[in-house]
């Protein structure tokens, strides 16, 4: 399984990414050792999450929404 997530950095900003183990990939976006955008943004929390059985739709996914406004972003977050 691939998950395609955002997470929203303690600055407001929305980071999107890519894993195989959510839990995981934000205990270490939390402990200052995940990607550089997010090492002075930490906390960093979970706000939206796509799951994949296909590495490579999850992967064009996750350049899909890289691309989105911030307020598009903030739509898909907040989409019922």
């Amino acid at each position: 399984m691939y998950f395609v997530y955002i997470g929203q950095c303690a600055d407001g900003s929305l980071y999107t990414g890519f894993t195989t183990d959510l839990e995981k990939r934000f205990k270490t976006h939390n402990s200052g050792k995940g990607a550089k955008y997010t090492r002075s943004r930490i906390p960093i929390i979970l706000v939206y999450f796509e799951t994949y059985e296909d590495k490579s739709l999850a992967l064009k996914r996750e350049k899909q929404i890289k691309s989105l406004t911030h307020k598009a972003k903030v739509n898909l977050i907040n989409k019922p």
